[in-house]
């Protein structure tokens, strides 16, 4: 059992040191803007006739912040109050038992009051709301005099007007002092042509309206937005069986319609809707009876964000009636990106609905928060609202803090992995990636998630970490004026049309998302407001909705980039390309200049530097580094995208944004290697050796492992056509050549996983014996590499086969004329004084001198001059073809 804090208790210990009695009830009755709880307690006074007590009401004031309270209003009998309003300067106080009693009104419906707050004195009239649910919401205009007694009291009776018809549920919004509350409309678009039945009743469409009041104007009507509300009653004739009394936040509706409005100053605003419904095919469970089968329900919420003019659907299925019934979930921000929604016993979601992209990573997790006990039922936050925030359990009254820390994240992720759930440690690595920022929990989670590097998933994993980080350190570090572009820039590997389904606990939750129709039609206009362009919650909402309504964006896709790279890298030799002849960003050599160096230090994401961090070093041996072509290739795609759909946005900021994303890309891809070498149980600060004389001494686990872990991140890095650290290619082939068997290795090379750069095969032909079968395999090797370097490697092995090898390719050279034909005119460097009846004639002797090599000198000398023909390395392979090394 978790110990929490008891607002009854607490209560209790401050009422007890103003006056005496015993306190029966605690309830709460309501919350002001200014964050203060409106209380109310019946209290029992013991009379001098012992067998008599005397109950009060007691309605008061209590800040949580300062532990204060504060008594308002005595009633010398037992009074239900079910909820209380008080206007800002504590002068006057209405509840449900009195204040409807006074003007006559007596109504079954349930009836609430709110006080309208206001900056004016005390002199000016006090407004009052009055919402009677299926009736009316009208404006009461209350004005105070003091009297003699220098006490507040009222005028007459109050003069009211009628602001709402007829409505089924309302919400007051006391930080933005706005109300919301649905009603029913006649659909305004009917299809042309299209006769109305007979005897066809209108159907009435429920809409959501909401009013914007003000201190010194009239009120005015923000929005109107058609609901599409399942379970909602059609007509308003029928009503429910019973009502809720819900005072925080204030709402008046039945039972039939659990709906909240979420909003954040920042133009955020959510519309939250929980409701129970009977599938047409009872869903199947793993245990039960064919009774519990038929009592059980899916429990469903629907999260409409119109700053993103979408819709989040998520439904579990498989819950009994006699638990879902009476389960509410609690709604609430989390952070400047975030909401959570908590069902005690169910589930506990993370839905990322923040401003800074669309939403699209949703975290699905368990039910069990810490610092939460079992025992809570109906969970409401109370202001001021923050990133731990303070709910109160109302039928408990426990001050529960409530949110989901990163420890929890932690566990949800291992969880996550367990059960193989793709998605959901995608959400999680998001979360920390790109709205943390905080690198020690992504390399926690990856050591997590690599206790098994066979998994499927992996490669998956390291592209969220790949797209996320180099996203994340491009947020980071670009400049307020090039903040648009951002939208632009690949953020996650997640699909927002992608229904994520999630199995906890044998219950399997399903989460989608849907878009809406022109969320900006719905609303009014900032230059159709009272007040033109005032800086509002709606005015926000207006610029967040025209912002992403400018042009539909389209994030650039890495796939593109990796397509066009299947194609040039075909046609890529590392040892003919020239440097200077490679694309590239405006300016001197990328990689020899050293400005991926001066990139990755703009981009401000380096931290010590990667290089020091991984087990080789970043030098590449062939004349064209493959690193740059990559790089070089990004830089100009990204350019082209982020001119043709950045509007508004000169080239300089163009340049920048693509210039550090490309930067981040390469230091990203470093980071992910050395964090992948060190779950290997790599740590380059602790070996003493690097490249391939670090591999030599890895104990065969270690070196399966590391393998396993650099093939997926090989492929990660592949599919998305971000940039390899240089050095990279030619190790992992070496590790791949000491891991895996020749045959297998040979298949990686057929299929272009490895590459075989000349520092590799240098390693790998000193590697191999002399022996038959080590020959055969460096030859296998040879026919690998393009025809220049397998020249250079043949140069350096002393072998005869490497002696006919060359001999061939010289005799070769010369009958197709491509020796010869360079050499015309130009004598050659290489001219051996070697006559040719010399050791020509002694290797193989004849009478007629017509032995076979004669004749071919002869044949030779032909189509050549003689000072091109390397003679003795034709006679010298000639003689070793006679032995038998093969």
């Amino acid at each position: 059992m978790v110990a929490v804090e008891n607002l009854g208790r607490v209560l209790s210990d401050l009422f007890q040191r103003k006056g005496k009695g015993t306190v029966r009830e605690w309830k709460p009755l309501g919350q002001e803007q200014d964050g203060c709880l409106i209380i109310g307690w019946w209290l029992e006074l013991q009379t001098e006739d012992e067998n008599c007590h005397k109950l009060q009401t007691y309605i008061g004031k209590y800040y949580h912040e300062g532990n204060s309270l504060k008594v308002l209003y005595i009633i010398n009998s037992l009074v239900n109050v079910v909820q209380a309003s008080v206007n800002a300067s504590d002068t006057l106080l209405e509840d449900e038992e009195r204040y409807p009693k006074a003007i006559g009104r007596e109504d079954t419906h349930q009836t609430m009051v709110q006080f309208l707050y206001r900056k004016k004195g005390a002199t000016a009239p006090e407004k009052l709301l009055m919402l009677i649910h299926q009736d009316s919401i009208s404006l009461h205009h209350v004005q105070l005099t003091r009297n003699d007694k220098d006490q507040w009291t009222l005028n007459g009776d109050p003069p009211y007007e009628s602001i709402v018809k007829t409505f089924c549920w309302a919400q007051w919004d006391c930080v933005h002092q706005s109300l919301y509350y649905i009603h029913y409309r006649k659909p305004q678009i009917s299809v042309e042509g299209e006769e109305k039945e007979e005897n066809q009743e209108e159907e009435m469409s429920p809409t959501l309206s909401c009013l914007q009041f003000h201190d010194e104007m009239p009120h005015e009507t923000v929005l109107n937005i058609p609901l599409n509300l399942p379970q909602l009653p059609k007509s308003v004739d029928l009503p429910c069986d019973f009502y809720e009394d819900d005072p925080i936040p204030l709402r008046i509706h039945d039972c039939s319609l659990d709906l909240q409005v979420i909003t954040d100053p920042k133009g955020i605003i959510c519309i939250c809707h929980h409701y129970l419904y009977q599938p047409v095919k009872a869903p199947v469970l793993d245990t039960g009876s064919s009774e519990e089968l038929m009592a059980t329900v899916h429990f469903a919420y629907s999260v409409t964000l119109l700053h993103h003019g979408s819709v989040i659907h998520c439904v579990v299925p498989g819950i009994l009636w006699s638990q879902a019934r009476s389960m509410k979930p609690t709604f609430m921000l989390h952070g400047d990106h975030h909401m959570l929604v908590f069902a005690p016993g169910l589930f506990a979601h993370l839905l990322d609905i923040g401003l800074s992209h669309e939403p699209c990573c949703h975290v699905l997790a368990g039910p069990a928060l810490p610092g939460v006990p079992g025992h809570v039922a109906q969970l409401v936050p109370l202001l001021p609202h923050c990133e731990s925030a303070i709910t109160l359990d109302l039928p408990s009254l426990d001050l529960v803090p409530l949110s989901m820390p990163p420890s929890h994240l932690f566990e949800a992720f291992r969880d996550a992995a367990a059960a193989e759930s793709t998605d959901d440690c995608l959400a999680i690595l998001h979360y920390f990636l790109v709205h943390v920022g905080d690198s020690d929990a992504v390399s926690q989670l990856l050591k997590t998630f690599l206790e098994k590097p066979l998994r499927l998933n992996v490669s998956q994993i390291l592209q969220e970490m790949l797209v996320g980080g180099a996203y994340a350190s491009s947020y980071r570090t670009i400049t307020s004026d090039a903040l648009p572009l951002l939208g632009l820039l690949p953020l996650t590997t997640i699909s927002r049309i992608t229904n994520i389904e999630v199995k906890i606990n044998r219950l399997t939750m399903s989460i989608s998302q849907e878009t809406l129709w022109n969320t900006a039609m719905m609303l009014l206009s900032p230059q159709q407001r009272l007040v033109p362009y005032r800086v509002d919650l709606w005015t926000k909402l207006w610029d967040h909705l025209a912002k992403r309504n400018e042009k539909d964006k389209r994030r650039f896709s890495s796939s593109q980039v990796a397509e066009k790279l299947m194609v040039s890298l075909v046609c890529y030799q590392p040892e003919a390309l020239s440097r200077s002849s490679t694309p590239l960003s405006p300016g001197a050599s990328l990689v020899g200049s050293g400005a991926i160096a001066d990139m990755a230090a703009i981009a401000g994401n380096r931290k010590g530097g990667f290089a020091d961090m991984l087990p080789f070093c970043e030098v590449e041996s062939c004349t064209a580094s493959k690193q740059e072509h990559v790089i070089s290739v990004n830089l100009r795609e990204l350019s082209m995208h982020l001119l043709k759909n950045g509007s508004r946005q000169t080239p300089m900021n163009v340049h920048v944004v693509a210039t550090r994303y490309v930067a981040a890309q390469l230091e990203v891809s470093k980071h992910l290697c050395a964090m992948l070498c060190q779950c290997a149980g790599i740590d380059s600060y602790k070996e003493q050796e690097k490249g391939f004389a670090l591999i030599d001494q890895l104990d065969e686990d270690r070196r399966n492992v590391m393998f396993v872990l650099l093939e997926r991140y090989y492929y990660a890095i592949e599919s998305l056509a971000f940039p390899l650290p240089q050095g990279f290619t030619s190790f992992f082939t070496y590790l791949g050549y000491r891991t895996l068997s020749f045959s297998m290795f040979l298949q990686y090379l057929q299929r272009s996983v490895f590459e075989l750069q000349i520092d590799v095969m240098k390693a790998i032909m000193a590697d191999t014996g002399d022996s038959k079968e080590g020959v055969k395999r460096k030859l296998r090797l040879l026919l690998f590499l393009p025809r220049s370097r397998a020249k250079r490697l043949l140069n350096q092995w002393t072998h005869p086969a490497s002696l006919m090898l060359r001999a061939r390719e010289h005799a070769l050279n010369i009958l197709s004329g491509v020796e010869g034909a360079q050499a015309r005119g130009h004598p050659s460097q290489r001219t051996k004084n070697i006559q040719l009846g010399s050791k020509g004639l002694a290797a193989f002797p004849s009478a007629d001198r017509l032995s076979p090599l004669d004749t071919f000198l002869n044949l030779l000398t032909a189509k050549a001059n003689l000072n091109e023909l390397d003679f003795g390395l034709l006679v010298e392979a000639t003689v070793t073809s006679t032995e038998d090394f093969l």
